[in-house]
């Protein structure tokens, strides 16, 4: 019996028939990147490939490297493998991976949301025999509320911290989440202020998307300036010096994980909205249906749990070993951008 098409290896997923490495996390010569999150996209590789919307946002994180931009359902060819990248739907730019080998179709997804968010390109479920899906939250506990709803709550806690006099402040990773919910806050309710990270990364974005106008609270910016507004900022600003300037102020942060109440005790923030750019149970299970594929590898999330479910719905179902961490990444931010003042 030869090699898998994709293997899983200790520098990451590797095509053997084309010497190439998808979001691998050890430096490669050639790879393939499905987006611009950090354990994703890693420093160090001599050849990047992925969607031309990408380019602008890893180049923004990693520096001077070099990379090639494709087209959605461009097909390249290395070493006789066919590649093609798909909209993954989790954030701008991002890309499932279509992998043809002799009649053989395995897709990688990165991380994906099937939820058309009006910033992404919306997910594409796309024919295979094989996928390779996280699960990041892969419990029947996920169940996510329609974002025009979660807005309108958003809206509705800014309006009332705005009638108390305080400002709203709320926590959204840098790269992706903070652009949505920043393309949906009511500015007729007031300013948007951002912290440097998120500043930075939604200047590199802003010639992609249309986004509301921002300001960037620099050692300048007065307390009162901030009163009645709100504040976008990284959750690694929570508890630092820097967010001292924004008293009195109020607290939310928006995340997959605000779906237990433990979570937003635990990091003391006053107010969760449950709002995720990943699947959630059901979405992760339609999305794999959608795919017609009988072969089913879980990459991260709750791999075990998620994988036994499927294989007693009658899938060839297994784990994975990978070093991707999705949504933790928002309460555990490794990317450099994240610890900006």
């Amino acid at each position: 019996m030869g090699k898998p098409l994709l293997e899983f290896t200790d520098k990451g997923i590797y095509c053997h028939e084309a010497k190439v490495y998808i979001d691998p996390w050890k430096p490669v010569d050639k790879a393939i990147i499905t987006h611009g999150h950090a354990d994703h996209s890693r420093w160090g590789h001599q050849q990047y490939i992925t969607h031309h919307r990408n380019i602008p946002i890893i180049s923004h994180r990693l520096g001077k490297i070099n990379v090639t931009g494709k087209e959605w359902g461009e097909v390249f060819t290395i070493n006789n493998v066919q590649f093609s990248l798909h909209p993954a739907g989790h954030i701008i730019g991002s890309s499932q991976v279509r992998v043809t080998h002799k009649g053989e179709i395995w897709v990688f997804t990165g991380d994906y949301k099937d939820e058309d968010d009006g910033v992404s390109t919306p997910f594409e479920p796309i024919k295979c025999h094989t996928f390779i899906t996280e699960c990041t939250f892969g419990l029947p506990a996920f169940k996510w509320t329609p974002q025009k709803q979660v807005f309108a709550d958003i809206n509705q806690w800014w309006t009332q911290n705005k009638a108390e006099g305080k400002t709203s402040v709320l926590f959204g990773y840098s790269l992706g989440k903070a652009q949505r919910l920043l393309k949906y806050l009511d500015t007729d309710i007031g300013n948007i202020f951002t912290h440097g990270a998120i500043e930075n990364m939604t200047e590199v974005l802003r010639p992609m998307m249309d986004f509301p106008e921002t300001k960037l609270i620099t050692k300048e910016t007065k307390k009162n300036e901030l009163l009645g507004h709100i504040v976008l900022a990284p959750p690694s600003a929570h508890g630092s010096t820097w967010i001292r300037k924004m008293v009195p102020y109020v607290t939310a942060s928006a995340s997959g994980w605000m779906t237990f109440r433990g979570a937003r005790r635990r990091r003391a923030i006053d107010k969760g909205f449950v709002l995720s750019d990943h699947c959630d149970w059901q979405g992760l299970l339609n999305s794999i249906k959608a795919t017609g594929a009988e072969k089913i590898i879980c990459t991260h999330g709750y791999t075990e749990i998620f994988s036994r479910y499927l294989r007693e719905l009658g899938y060839d179902a297994r784990t994975e070993e990978t070093q991707y961490e999705g949504e933790l990444g928002e309460l555990n931010p490794t990317s450099k951008e994240e610890v900006i003042p």
